[in-house]
């Protein structure tokens, strides 16, 4: 496997740190004032699922793994794993909970979701940048209540909570970005 030097390093790539897979959240290259140059990254341990701060001077370099993503859809939830199957083979995969536990909420049986996939496991789902999900508990609107943009929290399909206008009812159908949890509108 290939080295790569810290300022080739992307996000959602896979690495090995101290003898872990991790899969790379976030890596950014500081050179504060009248310092040397040093590389900040956020990691994903991809066996215990942890998060592992890495600061590292600009010259290192880490062992990059081949993934690859495979499109599969969301079947059902089973014993600490989430089920995922292939629509043209019908070959289920079991993503473990703890991988992709900040996730779940925005996890809907039924709809479609890219899977990382590194030495023939699945490591990570990668969520679109949004999604549509039914309301399921929406507290009815206080009358009086709309000077300016007047929020209130509803409870959607997966037990996520996310604010929304006033005139959202429960039954609704709308679409949630899936980066700050903010409501894009009905679907």
């Amino acid at each position: 496997m290939p080295n790569t030097p810290v300022n080739n390093i992307r996000k959602k790539n896979v690495i090995r740190y101290n003898g872990d897979l991790c899969l790379v959240l976030e890596c950014l290259v500081r050179t504060p004032p009248n310092n040397a140059s040093y590389c900040q990254m956020e990691l994903r341990s991809l066996s215990s699922g942890r998060l592992i701060p890495v600061r590292t001077n600009i010259g290192a370099s880490f062992e990059t793994l081949d993934n690859s993503i495979q499109k599969l859809e969301l079947s059902y939830e089973a014993d600490e794993s989430y089920v995922f199957m292939n629509p043209s083979t019908f070959e289920e995969v079991y993503v473990p909970r703890k991988i992709i536990e900040d996730i779940t909420g925005f996890l809907v049986p039924g709809q479609s979701y890219d899977i990382m996939f590194v030495d023939g496991k699945p490591v990570t789902v990668n969520l679109p940048v949004a999604v549509e999900m039914k309301v399921t508990d929406a507290p009815p609107a206080i009358k009086g209540d709309t000077s300016g943009n007047v929020l209130k929290p509803v409870t959607l399909e997966t037990g996520l909570v996310v604010n929304v206008p006033l005139f959202i009812k429960e039954g609704e159908t709308i679409r949630i970005n899936t980066e700050d949890k903010s409501y894009l509108g009905r679907a």
